[in-house]
């Protein structure tokens, strides 16, 4: 039989830990009184969740910058609480998967402050700042802007200590605002970095550390730097890697290094002729085409052509390649192996 009595906990459905929501347009202004509350902390935290889980929604976010919620974080991001700082940016984070977040976040200068928390004592504090610069930065606007804020030496520093999840984050933001600038990795010692993170445990790392040498070898300087610190032999040795990416990228790296005459030479003296003709009949197209680019690189001097020409004909099957792209540049490989003065 049913009994009047009260129960002492709460029904399923509620959750203590989030600020239940108001009800329509009211619920982000009450989200963001709560997110500015300086005197009660589990306002500020119950805030935050309930906020991270609202702004999944896409058609949450325009209503929450005009409302100022970008800027309610960024303070939250300096609070003297681990979780309020992690959850902001964790908020951030979210709102940088949407385009009209990320120009928020740059407008408002939010970079700069997120960067702090690069060095915050809480890994989820770091490892979100992080997602959300490396959001960020893969559009021109956002990597324009970390690049203008000198944060590259910063993030080149952080790859020496960093944990291995943060490295692969750090090594995509580094990608993509190096298309931008590279003199601020160059002056940051980047080329050392990225090379002792080539035998690094991880195939990701190794990869992407490969990736980001190809992208600092685009100058002269970089090109050079690769050849005072023999990057050259690790990336060879990457080559007969058990990861198709990590050889890929490896691949990639000696194309771009190879383009000058002390590169090509440096290359065949660490013997990439042989490693990179097993290449060439990969299943990955993309690993087939830096492969070719690679081989034609190194065909332009006389030692190397000379070692090529007893694999011609093995590149000749690749102008029937049913990828356009692979069989261009089998083309081109053939015809520069088998050019005469």
């Amino acid at each position: 039989m049913a009994n009047c009595l009260i129960p002492d906990h709460y029904p399923n459905q509620i959750d203590i830990t989030r600020t239940p929501l108001a009800f329509g347009d009211r619920a982000v202004p009450r989200l963001n009184r709560e997110l500015q509350n300086k005197t009660t902390l589990l306002t500020r935290q119950r805030a935050l969740r309930s906020l991270c889980d609202y702004l999944h929604d896409p058609e949450h976010i325009a209503s929450c910058i005009e409302e100022g919620i970008p800027e309610s974080l960024k303070e939250l991001l300096s609070d003297s609480d681990p979780f309020c700082r992690y959850k902001s940016a964790e908020c951030l984070y979210v709102l940088s998967c949407n385009s009209n977040g990320r120009r928020a976040i740059v407008d408002q200068g939010i970079i700069q402050t997120l960067s702090v928390l690069f060095d915050d004592t809480e890994v989820m504090a770091r490892r979100n700042s992080h997602k959300a610069v490396e959001m960020v930065s893969e559009f021109a606007f956002g990597s324009e802007g970390i690049v203008d804020l000198k944060l590259i030496k910063t993030l080149v520093n952080k790859l020496k200590t960093e944990l291995d999840d943060i490295k692969e984050l750090i090594l995509d933001t580094l990608h993509f605002c190096m298309q931008v600038d590279t003199d601020q990795a160059l002056e940051a010692k980047a080329m050392e970095v990225f090379t002792s993170l080539l035998k690094n445990e991880a195939e990701t790392i190794r990869a992407k550390a490969a990736r980001d040498i190809f992208d600092l070898s685009i100058p002269l300087e970089g090109k050079n730097e690769a050849l005072k610190l023999d990057t050259i032999s690790l990336l060879v040795n990457l080559l007969n890697d058990q990861d198709s990416f990590v050889r890929c990228k490896a691949a990639l790296a000696i194309e771009a290094i190879a383009i000058t005459t002390p590169g090509k030479y440096q290359c065949i003296k660490a013997g990439a002729i042989p490693s990179l003709v097993s290449l060439i009949n990969d299943t990955l197209s993309e690993m087939r085409v830096n492969a070719l680019k690679a081989i034609s690189c190194l065909a332009e001097a006389p030692e190397g052509r000379k070692a090529l020409l007893e694999d011609v004909d093995k590149i000749k099957k690749l102008i029937d390649d049913p990828v356009p792209i692979v069989s261009k540049h089998a083309d081109i490989s053939v015809r520069i192996i088998t050019w005469k003065p």
